[in-house]
């Protein structure tokens, strides 16, 4: 949500580099999934060296660490890991190789021999053990040497992906590129061999030939390993989804795919696959699968198929069954987050049923139109911008003053459900119309509409009385879209004064606990009301489950808007509200949340009675 300045006289600021980009970074996430980047010096300084000693004696993990490192550059950082690793870890040909191969690019050829020799001589014939052996000959430029002990290593283990990349490297530097199929040949003779035939069968696509690339996918699964390995799957789906032959992709690997194994390396391929082909149900079941996982270096692709499949299920609908909105008004009595039954009431000031009623109406915004026929479509910033700031306003006036407060939302009951937004201001006269109809008696109501041709944005509001829908007063603001809280928080301020001039509604304290996230907070907490709306309505009845899309970057935002306002009472109770809405919508993926929640309650707890409060609703969330 930034915002680049541009002022008279003054250059544009450099949009920052992409961290993500940026070979001088490194990634890491915490324990609440978020993703960060440390320089590179820094990680090889300081956090390197923790990592090593700390799992010293963990060979699992050290190896982990080390593997890491290796990719990262860090080789001779790890040295010393990489000993102790093959004095303790109990896998010992995956031992032998990292030892040997740190060897090897110390240039220390005779202490890289002896490993692998000595594994050999103790157990036997290993296809990587031999093929890094192979690769010691071949430093020392013994080529012949090197050539009879690969292919040795092939003969033991066909499949290993370097060994055969580097056989077919050799016929293509001798012999030219002709040559690499009839090597490939050759290896797919070999007992168990099934990655030759993966090559082969790319070879036979390019050529068109699928008949005789499926020959030689179905002779590759027959040799494999039940469950099949992760890379074959990833090649052959991405070969055949490349060529255009999802339906043989789906045929062929979804019988072999498991979740937990293959994760989102192959289910990417799957999950396209049955978009493009409008399976959007199957899609959705591998993408849940897949998010069950909990692996936070996976949330950005996850959330990129969870709109893909949203978009692709408006496109499936068909809005030319019906001609108008088939519109009704929904209500939210207070603030969207804090209903009167819920526990956390008690932190904040009672609600006084007596008292002046005012109503909102928003959902409204000059936007460029495509055309005039009714679309569907995703939720974009203008139209959530338009639903938030009413829900803002609302909470505002209820705890600010003494008054009773209530939003309401258009909403088009047709199809699958929907938020309506209006291209232009509701009038005076429905909107006191559709405030007079609700249950409670709303003496005044505060229409807001957004004018968002060009930015900055201008908020435009008008305070209304509800029985003769007379015009008391009227506010407007400028401000940019992606900063409200440049504008928005006075804006909020001067409509306080108005309704106290204008409607004679008394003020009040709104109380400690009360306190709007500031600063670049603002925007965020905006977003999580709107979100928070959504969430209710797709719990109501005849609402498709699907109306909801993005549900686990919803809770992970309001995660990240705690943790940024560790000791907002608001926050934390805007997530727990949501958490518990979400139960009656995707009850599913709660419990993913759960070592989330219980971080977030240790690390950042509030004060008491806010604590154990909130901490009622999280354990009412996520228990079945």
């Amino acid at each position: 949500m930034s915002f680049l300045r541009n002022r008279l006289g003054k250059k544009p600021e450099a949009k920052p580099a992409d961290p993500a980009t940026d070979k001088n970074m490194i990634r890491v996430y915490d324990g609440y999934g978020r993703e960060f980047f440390v320089p590179k010096e820094e990680w090889r300084a300081k956090v390197l060296p923790g990592n090593i000693k700390s799992n010293w004696n963990n060979p699992e993990v050290l190896y982990t660490v080390i593997v890491g490192a290796l990719k990262d550059g860090f080789r001779s950082e790890i040295v010393a890991a990489a000993g102790q690793l093959y004095k303790i870890d109990p896998d010992r040909a995956c031992a032998a190789c990292v030892w040997g191969i740190v060897l090897m690019d110390e240039g220390r050829l005779d202490d890289a021999e002896k490993v692998f020799r000595d594994f050999i001589s103790k157990h036997g014939d290993d296809g990587s053990i031999l093929t890094n052996l192979a690769k010691v000959y071949s430093k020392r430029k013994n080529t012949s040497m090197a050539d009879e002990i690969l292919w040795h290593a092939l003969e033991v283990d066909p499949n290993q992906e370097s060994g055969l990349s580097w056989y077919q490297a050799i016929f293509r530097e001798r012999e030219g590129s002709f040559s690499e199929e009839a090597a490939l040949r050759r290896v797919a003779t070999l007992p168990k061999s099934w990655r030759a035939q993966l090559r082969l069968a790319r070879t036979a696509l390019q050529s068109h030939n699928l008949e005789q690339a499926l020959a030689y996918y179905r002779e590759s699964f027959s040799r494999a390993d039940n469950p099949a390995p992760t890379d074959m799957l990833m090649q052959i789906s991405g070969d055949l989804g490349n060529a255009g032959y999802l339906a043989e992709l789906l045929q062929l690997v979804e019988p072999h795919f498991v979740f937990a194994v293959h994760g989102l390396q192959v289910g990417n391929n799957l999950i396209k696959s049955h978009l493009d082909l409008g399976h959007l149900d199957e899609a959705r079941r591998i993408l849940d699968q897949l998010y069950s996982l909990k692996r936070p270096d996976w949330q950005k692709t996850l959330s990129y198929w969870d709109t893909e499949l949203a978009k692709k299920r408006l496109e499936s609908e068909n809005p030319d069954a019906y001609t108008a909105p088939e519109a009704s008004m929904l209500t939210i009595e207070g603030p969207v987050w804090l209903k009167p039954t819920s526990p956390a009431a008690e932190l904040f000031p009672r609600n006084l049923p007596d008292a002046i009623g005012v109503s909102f109406l928003g959902c409204s915004a000059t936007v460029t139109a495509d055309s005039d026929r009714i679309q569907h479509q995703l939720a974009d910033d203008k139209g959530r911008m338009s639903r938030a700031l009413p829900l803002f306003l609302a909470e505002q006036v209820v705890f600010n003053c003494k008054a009773r407060v209530q939003t309401l939302v258009p909403w088009m009951a047709a199809g699958s459900g929907g938020f309506i937004l209006s291209g232009e201001p509701w009038s005076d006269e429905d909107a006191s119309k559709y405030a007079r109809q609700t249950d409670n008696k709303n003496e005044f109501v505060v229409l807001s509409h957004i004018k968002a041709l060009t930015e900055p944005w201008t908020l435009e509001l008008r305070l209304i009385r509800t029985v003769d829908a007379k015009l008391l007063g009227n506010l407007a603001c400028s401000f940019p879209p992606a900063k409200p809280e440049d504008s928005i928080p006075e804006f909020a301020r001067q409509l306080l004064k108005l309704l106290t001039k204008e409607a004679n509604v008394e003020s009040r304290s709104a109380g400690k606990n009360y306190e709007v996230p500031p600063d670049k907070n603002f925007p965020y907490y905006l977003l999580r009301l709107e979100q928070l709306l959504a969430v209710r309505c797709s719990s109501m009845d005849g609402v498709p489950k699907d109306f909801l899309s993005g549900a686990r970057e919803i809770l992970d935002g309001n995660i990240e808007l705690c943790l940024s306002c560790p000791t907002n009472i608001t926050a934390r109770v805007l997530l727990a509200q949501t958490l518990q809405t979400m139960k009656r919508v995707r009850p599913d993926i709660l419990p993913e949340f759960k070592d989330k929640l219980a971080l977030l309650q240790k690390e950042k707890p509030l004060t008491e009675p806010a604590r154990t409060m909130i901490q009622q609703m999280f354990t009412e969330a996520i228990t079945s």
